[in-house]
């Protein structure tokens, strides 16, 4: 899909739909009020007889206006409210495009850039309009022997009455396309099955991306490599699958040589059954969104590598099948990680954290300046936040905050948790250095506080992605793609290349 900056009088634009939004109860304003002039008061007069109101959510497709050069203008309601916030500006947007999507135009230009949103520019808003229409225009259907029509829309038009405008519009469109992309890209490794998306499927789609992207390096670390490297925390969760385990390394230097690295590590659990730990049956396939975090990694590398950011970025993929066999880690088990540390592994479905911690090991190498792992890690966390936020913890303050304000700017929230040393103790064993689970009360915290243990050489957060890196159940099933924004947000900031 592609997008363009559209500048001139409304009426002498040619497109197949022109876009414009309405309110709730005032009289026309703005671009409906210019194309109202122009073609004689028919969208006044559209309004008087009822046929739309302004109300939020409704639509009007009208066709062959005199004084109008579009085909079609497409006037959709944006409510009462003088400005937008982010939730109805999104939707919005998403009514729009979900319009466009079935209909026969194949170009439309959009004016909703020009509503006033709460708390964004220019840039931000327009970079928000983008990432919701691709949002809404991704399909998943290779699996089907019968596949969706495509959409006839492929252009679209965002416009700005002023040509000052132009500059602020085209880098929102960069930086909108390329996280899209990131996005669609999160989404399409979650979505597929967990027979095709195995960890070395992941190897071989990291190859792919470096090949592709001559500014990636990319280093695939097998099961001999890990077991050199003493990752027996890692090696213990793949130990019962036929599937091997793997550590992808992703490199991207787009800073000076002398910039320390920003860290992801993202949690690829290809498959989760629990292993010994056996899960429930019940919606066992949506473990296949085990990897999301690692997913995102991929999304967020893609995204960057879109944007040229100047800045220095490692990005690790701890993948695995958490299976049960014979050869299954057991209950009860002691293993020793990477960095030394024994665990006791009580549950085998806690195997995340158990990835994580050699994967978090292995990143001191890089002297990182900042280190977020990326994971959806435990169902506590849909217990205390839903699906609409993300889970926030960690040992910095300041990147605590950093990441929490990136989450506000990109619309793809986290809240902070706590990691009191009192939630520590949970995690006491009498055989070994650390449990790998706390007990029943706070378990995202203490999955946290699990992970602290190994990430005491440089400041680190935890995104724990459970309830947001996909829907679950009924036909609306599927990944999400977060939280690629809130991280690409995240080093835009930090690489101050910010519009």
């Amino acid at each position: 899909m592609e997008f363009k900056v559209k500048h001139g009088a409304l009426e002498t634009i040619k497109s197949g739909c022109l876009v414009v939004a309405i309110t709730d109860a005032r009289g026309l304003s703005g671009p409906a009020a210019q194309l109202d002039k122009a073609c004689g008061g028919m969208l006044a007069a559209a309004v008087k007889h009822g046929d739309i109101s302004g109300k939020a959510g409704q639509t009007l497709m009208l066709f062959g206006l005199p004084g109008i050069a579009a085909a079609r203008v497409l006037l959709i309601g944006a409510g009462k409210d003088a400005e937008l916030g982010d939730r109805a500006f999104r939707k919005l947007v998403q009514k729009a495009g979900a319009m466009l999507k079935e209909g026969g135009a194949t170009d439309a230009v959009l004016t909703l850039g020009s509503l006033p949103v709460k708390g964004r520019d220019l840039y931000s808003r327009t970079r928000l309009m983008v990432e919701t229409l691709r949002d809404t225009f991704y399909q998943f259907d290779q699996f089907k022997s019968k596949k969706s029509p495509a959409p006839r829309l492929k252009k679209f038009y965002l416009w700005s009455a002023d040509k000052a405008d132009g500059d602020a519009l085209n880098r929102a469109l960069v930086h909108g396309q390329a996280i899209s992309d990131g996005v669609d890209l999160t989404r399409t490794l979650g979505n597929l099955p967990g027979n095709v998306c195995t960890p070395t499927y992941l190897a071989k789609e990291a190859k792919a991306l470096a090949k592709l992207h001559k500014e990636l390096e990319v280093e695939v670390l097998d099961e001999k490599d890990m077991k050199a490297l003493g990752m027996g925390s890692l090696l213990s969760v793949s130990n019962g699958s036929a599937e091997p385990a793997k550590l992808i390394r992703f490199s991207y230097n787009g800073g000076t040589p002398t910039d320390k690295p920003h860290v992801l590590v993202g949690k690829g659990i290809t498959f989760d059954t629990g292993g010994i730990s056996i899960k429930p049956s019940a919606n066992m396939d949506e473990m296949k969104y085990d990897m999301c975090g690692a997913a995102s990694v991929f999304g967020v590398i893609k995204a960057v590598v879109g944007m040229q950011l100047p800045i220095n970025l490692v990005c690790l993929v701890a993948a695995a099948e958490n299976m049960p066999s014979g050869t299954a880690t057991k209950p009860g088990d002691i293993v020793t990680s990477m960095s030394g540390q024994t665990i006791e592994v009580l549950n085998t479905d806690a195997e995340g954290r158990l990835v994580l911690c050699d994967a978090l090991t292995y990143a001191e190498r890089f002297n990182p300046a900042s280190v977020v792992d990326i994971a959806t890690l435990t169902g506590a966390c849909v217990v205390a936040l839903g699906a609409h936020t993300s889970g926030l913890l960690g040992n910095d303050d300041q990147l605590m905050q950093k990441l929490l304000s990136a989450g506000q700017r990109a619309d793809d929230r986290a809240w902070q948790l706590p990691l009191f040393d009192e939630y520590q103790e949970q995690l006491d064993s009498p055989f070994a250095d650390i449990a790998n689970i706390g007990g029943p009360k706070a378990g995202t915290i203490t999955a946290a506080c699990f992970l602290s243990r190994f990430t005491k050489a440089y400041p680190w957060a935890h995104l724990d992605i459970a309830g947001t890196a996909w829907t679950s159940g009924g036909k609306d099933k599927g990944a999400t793609g977060r939280p690629v924004p809130l991280l690409t947000q995240y080093l835009i900031d930090q690489a101050g290349a910010d519009a």
